[in-house]
């Protein structure tokens, strides 16, 4: 079983995560730029930020022989916080990197105008790159923020099939299908989808545009929630073929359109900027 996870927070995971992943099946993945947690106080901590998932983060996947990608974006959270608004203006320099796969995530965390304006910024930006994007969908009045953003999607220049909305549930998984956006869906431990309303969706809605992801990331999440979504299909009767083309060859697709997936992994160099994963020695 070959598993692509199209959004996971690398950053926040550890080493033994790499290698319980590889192990369950994942050979490929999207990190998407994101939230740390605690508010950044300048931009550049943004740029740190960026240079390590276009730099320290690949070379650790490789290690465990793990192709990695991301997206880059000023995030819905932090686009409210005018210390960080100038990350916009900085962003067309990243996104011409050949790992960037996306601009992302963006989207809506409390519908703000200030998060209107970094929305339509970023998909003229993917517009403007040829680049798609990648959608956040808010953790509340998710159906009424699902409709904003689409309306958002309408207004812009970058056509819904290059658009992925991310965090659906069973309440917006129909508007999102019927705008002609793909259809994203983060499985967590407690909180967002489970793996069997994931498979129940499915099983309702098809296996078209479908991405199915685990987000892991600082908080209570598991890196392992696609292949048990995965060991799900199989249970509920769907086929070994149903599951590669949820699990891969939809991620595949969706993030090939930047012209930039590579899912060959190179052998891994033993040093990223004079330095390894190892510690106390060989």
């Amino acid at each position: 079983m070959r598993i692509f996870d199209p959004h996971i927070h690398m950053t926040s995971r550890t080493t033994d995560d790499y290698q319980a992943m590889y192990d369950a099946g994942v050979r490929a993945l999207v990190e998407p730029s994101f939230w740390l947690g605690q508010p950044r106080t300048s931009p550049v901590s943004f740029f740190d930020y960026f240079d390590a998932l276009l730099g320290w983060e690949p070379f650790r996947a490789s290690q465990y022989g793990i192709a990695h990608h991301c997206t880059l974006a000023l995030n819905p959270k932090e686009a409210n916080d005018p210390r960080c608004a100038p990350v916009l203006d900085a962003l067309p320099r990243y996104l011409v990197k050949d790992s960037v796969v996306a601009v992302g995530e963006i989207g809506y965390d409390s519908m703000t105008p200030a998060e209107d304006h970094a929305l339509a910024a970023q998909l003229q930006l993917a517009a403007d790159h040829g680049l798609p994007a990648l959608v956040h969908t808010p953790h509340r009045d998710k159906l009424a923020g699902l409709h904003r953003t689409i309306d958002v999607i309408r207004e812009s220049r970058l056509p819904p099939e290059h658009v992925l909305l991310d965090h659906l549930n069973e309440t917006t998984v129909k508007a999102a299908t019927d705008s002609g956006c793909w259809a994203g869906f983060s499985i967590y431990p407690d909180t967002k989808m489970d793996e069997d309303r994931m498979v129940t969706i499915l099983q309702n809605h098809g296996t078209e545009k479908v991405l199915v992801n685990s987000a892991a990331d600082w908080g209570k999440s598991d890196p392992l929630k696609t292949r048990k979504v995965a060991d799900a299909m199989l249970r509920a009767g769907f086929t070994e073929d149903d599951v590669d083309q949820v699990l891969w060859r939809n991620p595949v697709a969706f993030y090939g359109q930047s012209g930039r997936l590579q899912l060959d992994v190179p052998a891994p160099d033993a040093v990223h900027e004079g330095n390894s994963i190892l510690r106390g020695g060989e």
